[in-house]
């Protein structure tokens, strides 16, 4: 499991658009990255809005905000078009990513075990390495508390 001052594992995945993005792309950057289980759900649509409503403060703290499923490129495009996102969503289909962030694990829901990606945030710093974690995160208030966090470096 990382802690906070590892450092930040790094991934080559592609966005919603089809392109290729790497950790390495946003060196000397503050990057919010962040994994949520499938989009187009109710808890997944509430946080990818969040942040969108706070783009343009993180812009000016110059924070990059990363969002990752083991949604396909095409699904990704489609939520990131109807909730109108103004940031990168990254496809993981293979779950490279999301495992080495430790982010897909056992869950329970309504009694059964399975698989599956826990909704969970990285605060990485312009050095690369970790600053925050917050795991198993409530989407309520998340967004704001993240830019919160990441601003005050």
């Amino acid at each position: 499991m990382l802690k906070v001052g590892d450092k930040a594992p790094d991934f080559h995945l592609k966005t919603d658009e089809g392109k290729d993005i790497s950790l390495a792309d946003f060196k000397g950057k503050r990057v919010l990255l962040y994994f949520y289980p499938k989009a187009n759900t109710p808890g997944c649509t509430v946080e990818a809005c969040d942040f969108r409503d706070l783009r343009s403060k993180l812009d000016k703290e110059d924070v990059a905000v990363l969002g990752v499923s083991a949604d396909s490129v095409k699904a990704l495009a489609g939520f990131k078009q109807k909730q109108k996102l103004n940031f990168p969503l990254l496809s993981d289909p293979e779950f490279d990513t999301i495992e080495a962030y430790g982010a897909r694990r056992m869950k329970k829901f309504l009694g059964k075990s399975f698989l599956g990606i826990v909704r969970s945030t990285f605060l990485i710093g312009p050095d690369g390495k970790i600053e925050k974690i917050w795991d198993k995160v409530s989407v309520k208030g998340h967004a704001a508390e993240a830019f919160a966090a990441a601003s005050k470096k």
